[in-house]
């Protein structure tokens, strides 16, 4: 009977949440994760949904971001094919080639990056990275590096990505001085983690151990500066330089 006002508050609140889910169109499975799984359900919910747009702060965002990636990582690639579906344009492809990629499906984004840039777009130097780096993760750097090579002498295309990605070429078609040359340039000048392992896994793999233990080290120093929120993708790219380091 003590129990009873705290299970009755819990279900006003899910039927309350409930009726948030259905008036702000948010996707349906959330009905299930309120109704199915009295109190964690509603507070998932709550934190994922509701605290984001009443606070409006990037920390709320950002958890609300978080939560709704674990729970539905295939939520913005649902979407961005939706959009291309019913307007197939640059943008869209843009979009869910991204999206696709992210997923690890990177012979759809590799063709939807090539069937946009066409025309007009055919020298965008956004959907040639994008298709640069789906053909590097389809282990056809050979095919990549002309594309790399041609954003190298676009005036927006000299950018760090644009290196990370020739230095991933290279080093996959065994071209080592001018791999070093890409990952040192991407690795002092991108945010993040990844140029900085690549980088220390490269340099591993060409029997350069200090120096990768160097660079591992540097991960290790901004891991620990970095928000708590994305600390899981720090540690994830940090775990590929270890491997490598041994």
């Amino acid at each position: 009977m003590i129990a009873l006002p705290g299970f009755g508050l819990s279900l006003l609140l899910s039927i309350a949440l409930c009726v948030h889910v259905v008036r702000t169109h948010q996707e349906l499975y959330w009905l299930f994760i309120i109704l199915l799984f009295p109190f964690v359900g509603p507070l998932i919910y709550f934190v994922a949904i509701v605290l984001p747009t009443l606070t409006g702060g990037k920390t709320a965002r950002t958890i609300g971001s978080v939560a709704r990636e674990t729970l539905d990582p295939d939520r913005d690639y649902r979407r961005a094919k939706a959009a291309h579906e019913d307007s197939p344009t640059v943008a869209n492809a843009m979009r869910l080639g991204a999206a696709a990629a992210a997923l690890g499906r990177h012979a759809e984004a590799e063709a939807l990056y090539a069937t946009a840039a066409q025309g007009v777009h055919a020298d965008d130097p956004t959907l040639l990275l994008g298709r640069a780096n789906a053909l590097i993760e389809l282990n056809r750097a050979a095919e990549a590096l002309p594309i790399l090579q041609v954003l190298e002498k676009h005036p927006d295309g000299r950018t760090p990505q644009v290196s990370l990605a020739l230095g991933r070429a290279y080093e996959a078609l065994g071209d080592v001085g001018k791999a070093e040359s890409a990952y040192d340039y991407a690795a002092g000048r991108l945010p993040g983690m990844e140029a900085l392992a690549r980088y220390a896994a490269f340099l591993a793999h060409t029997g350069r151990t200090p120096q990768a233990r160097e660079q591992l080290e540097e991960i290790d120093r901004r891991i620990k500066r970095a928000d708590p929120y994305f600390r899981k993708e720090a540690r994830a790219w940090r775990e590929l330089a270890a491997r490598a380091v041994g």
